[in-house]
């Protein structure tokens, strides 16, 4: 295995200095993270979660890195979803695309203030910034004709399969913790604010995008417009794609779970603390980390490191500062 890296603290440069010489990282939360167990996801329990996330995140801040922060909305967006099913024909429905911009407004405004206060509290001169993003897919992605993303919250067995009856909706049990909905969820191509995303990043801005994985979009073969779909990406992999267009030099992906695991919750489980790609790839061929738990995630880190990402990181919020510091986390690194 590779040795355990060690994150540094960037060169702290004062606000009237240019950021171009700080590192960029990407950090990507779970949806999950703004509503914990046993919380209906209210404004007031979403902004406590997200003070007690940027509480974490104000670390890389303080080591003086360049930051942009990514998101999921499962939980948020089948809310939203559920409401316009649930609703009275006088409301009219938006499609799926307009609600994952909703969410990333939302989402990214209880962020936002919560890590302007932050940074107020330590005097810290930045400015936190907020992109409605949109991410290429392509058309015919075979995603669309075979829904695999869950979102909205954990349901009954019964309540599930009654709504499907119901609403038309496609659903399956989730990794023994409940019934969930599901929607299509095809692979992202590009970030279309990729640029504007680098700038501000690159003047010391705080940037907050590509929320749920961003708006999908497809281009119209016959006209050239661009048009939404209906769909919900996945953020990290969606993260990992803006991740390699700025330039990050890292990339994190903050989860339930303090490392990844092989044999997750098995007789033989076994943390990883830093691999190589070549070996992350091997032990991806092997079987391990199946969809519907680590796999997308560690296809996020295959990706970044393929496309000539040099380090990421996977950890819980709570063990962040000591993964900065190589003594927490699963570390990946793509040139030994």
């Amino acid at each position: 295995m590779a040795q355990q890296p060690h994150f540094a603290k960037a060169e702290v440069q004062t606000p009237e200095r240019l950021s171009r010489n700080r590192p960029t990282a990407v950090i990507a939360v779970g949806g999950h993270a703004f509503i914990q167990k046993g919380e209906r996801g209210s404004y007031e329990e979403q902004s406590h979660n997200a003070d007690q996330l940027c509480d974490c995140l104000i670390n890389l801040i303080e080591r003086g890195y360049n930051l942009v922060l990514t998101h999921g909305n499962g939980p948020q967006v089948g809310n939203l979803l559920l409401q316009q099913e649930t609703c009275t024909s006088d409301v009219p429905a938006m499609p799926l695309d307009v609600l994952v911009a909703q969410t990333q407004g939302s989402l990214g405004y209880i962020l936002q203030q919560a890590l302007l206060n932050h940074l107020r509290r330590r005097e810290i001169r930045r400015f936190v910034e907020t992109v409605v993003t949109q991410v290429v897919v392509d058309a015919d992605d075979p995603a669309f004709e075979n829904p695999t993303k869950p979102i909205g919250p954990f349901l009954t067995e019964e309540v599930a399969k009654q709504r499907a009856k119901d609403f038309g909706w496609h659903v399956r049990e989730d990794s023994g913790r409940g019934w969930r909905r599901l929607v299509p969820s095809p692979r992202p191509k590009r970030v279309i604010q990729r640029q504007s995303i680098g700038d501000s990043v690159a003047e010391g801005h705080i940037v907050l995008a590509c929320g749920g994985g961003g708006i999908p979009i497809c281009v119209n073969a016959e006209t050239g417009r661009y048009e939404g779909v209906e769909a919900v990406i996945d953020k990290d992999l969606t993260s990992s794609v803006l991740a390699r267009e700025i330039g990050a030099e890292i990339f994190v992906i903050l989860t339930a779970v303090p490392q990844v695991y092989l044999d997750f919750n098995g007789p033989k489980q076994r943390a990883l603390g830093a691999v190589t790609l070549r070996e992350i790839e091997a032990l991806k061929a092997e079987g391990h980390f199946p969809a519907g738990s680590m796999g997308p995630k560690v296809d996020a880190v295959v990706d970044f490191l393929r496309g000539g990402g040099d380090r990421a990181l996977v950890t819980d919020a709570e063990s962040l500062v000591d993964a900065l510091d190589g003594q927490a986390g699963t570390h990946f690194v793509g040139r030994l």
